[in-house]
């Protein structure tokens, strides 16, 4: 029968040398539980019969738990996956200046809700209200902590209690199966549907209206597209009818952009400038997808409405903070100066990416990739690919990219999934890398990896080495 009481003590191990850079770093609280964590696991696998370890073993585990138990768990990764804007993955990278600006709002005391001029009580949505009010033509502007909020908040204020009128078509599910019948339940109002799911004519929005009916609200269908035999009203039209009845017209644009991206050889989006110049009394959108900027929900429209808006007391609840705020306003200034956007603007920069850039990066990977995985059976070639915008933007379309593609020799098609989670699972503080398996083949699209994050990718595919064949 193993000896138990041959393992160290708790304090035995603590005044280890070893465990002296943990201790500071991290304080004897942390250090000390995960301690004893090591020598429980080791008393029950001594009971199972395994022998006991020595002091050295145990350190090791005790340094190694330290380093598991401290590692964030919002982690950097490579998204390799062809998605620009992958919500799982946090959606837009935002640009140096957006970052330089969360930095010093970050560290600082800062004039959120101060009025420096007055020296009095401000508001908040003062730092970004003219810049949006500039970029889109609205007359006022606030912003909550994302789209689904902004759609909420405004539903919730002018429309409670009350319908609104909406094409069938457009009643969509975005992800986590969160649905906008649902958000205008959940906002108290009554939802409408007219139309059919691939035609819907002005006549249905004009038989539909009644004495409670609140508003007439457009959704863009950001996330999926029916092609066809298909009618949607435009946009004139519905403001048109909403103001012969007096009733405000309502667009929910979801992704949103502030520019034209045509420019850049982009599909067209429909743009808040557009909608208010046709008629729209309230436009909201994302702050966090083709927009490039960090999570949040935008309205901008006519003053009176959105001044209704800012007094709903969950306003309060559904506010952003100050870091949300720098950020915003940093990407919002990029817009000023559309001529070096597509630079500037970290997403735009990776959506309009050539592909032979693309191409370049995979020949330099390639060797590197190869030498990692020469002990294994698969082959690693360049290949061309398609990657797409991501966050329900545009979801029809697809830009041409290239990356590099494992595929398993004869039937050990195992050994993908062994390959993937290894690239998934590099150990704190390296960076996981997050590609996808599709067609028999493990791709790792390059259109997101910039070109100073080569050396770091290419120095952790030597953990593939460890893989067994």
């Amino acid at each position: 029968m193993t000896d138990l009481s041959k393992l160290p003590s708790v304090d035995r191990l603590l005044a280890a040398p070893a465990l002296a850079p943990h201790l500071a770093a991290h304080g004897r609280a942390v250090v000390t539980g995960v301690v004893r964590d090591t020598l429980a696991a080791a008393r029950a696998a001594a009971k199972a019969g395994a022998p006991l370890p020595d002091a050295a073993a145990l350190l090791a585990k005790v340094g190694a738990g330290v380093t598991v138990a401290m590692q964030p768990k919002l982690r950097a990764v490579f998204n390799l996956t062809g998605t620009v804007l992958h919500t799982n993955l946090g959606r837009a990278p935002l640009p140096e200046e957006a970052i330089a600006a969360i930095v010093t709002a970050a560290r600082s005391p800062c004039a959120l809700e101060y009025d420096i001029e007055s020296g009095g009580r401000g508001d908040r949505d003062d730092i970004v209200n003219d810049l949006l009010c500039e970029l889109t033509g609205a007359e006022a502007a606030t912003v909550v902590n994302n789209n689904a909020a902004a759609v909420f908040l405004l539903l919730n204020t002018l429309a409670q209690r009350k319908e609104v009128v909406v094409s069938r078509g457009e009643l969509i599910e975005i992800g986590g199966a969160f649905r906008v019948p649902d958000i205008m339940k959940r906002a108290g109002a009554k939802l409408v549907e007219v139309g059919t799911t691939n035609r819907t004519h002005l006549k249905d929005f004009a038989e539909a209206l009644t004495p409670r009916t609140a508003m007439l609200m457009k959704v863009h269908a950001s996330n999926y597209a029916i092609q066809g035999f298909t009618h949607a009203v435009p946009e004139a039209e519905l403001a048109a009818l909403a103001h012969q009845h007096n009733l405000p017209f309502v667009v929910d644009l979801g992704s949103g952009t502030l520019t034209e991206l045509e420019r850049w050889g982009l599909p067209h989006e429909p743009t808040p400038r557009e909608n208010i110049v046709a008629g729209a009394d309230l436009v909201t959108f994302s702050g966090d997808k083709l927009l490039g900027g960090p999570q949040a929900g935008l309205l901008v429209g006519r003053k009176d409405l959105i001044a209704r808006i800012k007094k709903n007391p969950l306003k309060r609840a559904l506010r952003v903070g100050k870091l949300t705020m720098a950020a915003l306003e940093a990407v919002l200034r990029l817009y000023r100066g559309p001529d070096r956007m597509h630079e500037r603007l970290t997403a735009l920069a990776q959506l309009t990416r050539p592909e032979a850039e693309m191409r370049a990066a995979a020949a330099r990977l390639l060797p590197a990739l190869q030498q990692a995985l020469a002990h294994l059976p698969v082959t690693v070639e360049i290949v061309a690919l398609m990657s797409q915008i991501g966050s329900g933007s545009l979801p029809v379309n697809r830009l041409p990219s290239a990356g590099l593609a494992i595929r398993p020799q004869g039937k050990k098609g195992g050994v993908l999934g062994r390959i993937e989670a290894a690239l998934r699972g590099v150990a704190y503080p390296g960076r996981p890398v997050i590609g996808r398996i599709e067609d028999g083949a493990l791709l790792l699209d390059l259109r997101c990896l910039a070109a100073a994050e080569e050396t770091e990718f290419a120095a952790q595919l030597s953990t593939l080495s460890r893989l067994g064949a």
